[in-house]
């Protein structure tokens, strides 16, 4: 078996290499990778080299939304087979600081993540994981789909940490993938008003199609008072307009990676409205809400997909995202479907 990785070597610079074919350890499975969602992570990380703190400092294999079959599985391993068809939860915790062990293994310090420096990610022919964090795919879903269960992860986080209730009004700011995910699980959660905020008025149609209550240009039309906010743009506007609309004691959850400093929030208004303002990193325990929400068409995932490209073209694909402003989820396939 040949093993291609489409490798970050520099800002700016993918190459396809040969790797030897990777041998799952015990309790691991070896995935033939078949679709992985290009996020905007990634296309960070080509363009810079770095995201925040977090610098490439040698070859990086990017790509983490991503899903494939069992190719070959380690010694002690019962939850697979070869053949089986499965998405991947690419963050795997030690399991065993306080975090772990509080259920917050999204807070672990010492956790393995695809295409986060130094481990490589899912832009390649094969990856192994631990069978844990390898989730069955229902056989009406396709791995595409799959693949996408990691934004819509992020979604269901953001949901859960807003508290998302019936009959609840949420305001969305930024319609990208993760925030045309999380008006749909907002809605799947019970909230009867979803309006979505952007500056582009493709991504807004879209969010009108997906579903959206209302939609607004971003710093030109008033949400009006709302339950929550899920702000998923990252820009400083979006979030101290949306904190503004929040009802007193309504929640803010910030997904969007901002600027730093990224705002001057209105502490004034937060006291006084005893307003809950609270982040979010990546997500814990949420891949088998994610795969029912879709398996179930809860959440529309594949209309988010515009676009598809052969592993070879990763460094295209990496740049239709950044350019192309009607794009909102490529997808890159290392092998293809049977």
């Amino acid at each position: 078996m040949t093993n291609r990785a489409a490798v970050l070597v520099g800002p700016g610079q993918i190459v396809i290499e040969q790797r030897p074919v990777p041998t799952p350890a015990p309790r691991e499975v070896l995935v033939e990778v078949t679709s992985v969602g290009v996020c905007g992570s990634d296309v960070h990380w080509y363009a810079h080299g770095r995201i925040g703190d977090l610098v490439v400092r040698s070859p990086l294999v990017l790509g983490h939304e991503c899903a494939g079959r069992v190719a070959a599985v380690g010694r002690h391993v019962t939850k697979h087979a070869i053949g089986d068809r499965v998405c991947l939860e690419p963050g795997v915790p030690c399991g065993r600081c306080r975090e772990c062990r509080s259920g917050r293994y999204n807070l672990c310090v010492d956790v393995a993540f695809f295409a986060t420096p130094p481990v490589d990610g899912a832009f390649a022919d094969f990856v192994t994981i631990h069978e844990d964090f390898a989730w069955a795919l229902p056989d009406g879903m396709s791995d595409d789909v799959g693949a996408l269960m990691e934004p819509l992860s992020v979604g269901i986080w953001a949901c859960r940490k807003a508290s998302i209730t019936a009959g609840d009004r949420v305001l969305v700011t930024g319609a990208g993938p993760i925030g045309l995910l999380t008006m749909q699980v907002a809605k799947a959660f019970g909230a009867t008003h979803v309006a979505v905020s952007d500056v582009n008025a493709h991504r807004l149609s879209v969010a009108q199609r997906m579903g959206a209550t209302r939609v607004l240009r971003a710093g030109h039309d008033a949400p009006g008072e709302v339950d929550a906010l899920i702000e998923c743009s990252g820009h400083p506007a979006a979030l101290v307009a949306g904190i503004r609309a929040l009802r007193p004691a309504g929640t803010a959850v910030l997904v969007g990676m901002g600027p730093e400093p990224t705002a001057e929030i209105p502490l004034s208004l937060i006291q006084h409205r005893e307003l809950w303002v609270t982040g979010t990193f990546r997500y814990a325990n949420t891949y088998p809400a994610a795969i029912e929400l879709a398996a179930t068409g809860r959440v529309d995932v594949a209309a988010l997909i515009t676009g598809h490209y052969d592993l070879d073209d990763t460094e295209t694909a990496l740049l239709a995202s950044h350019d192309d402003t009607a794009t909102i989820k490529l997808m890159v396939h290392p092998r293809t479907t049977a």
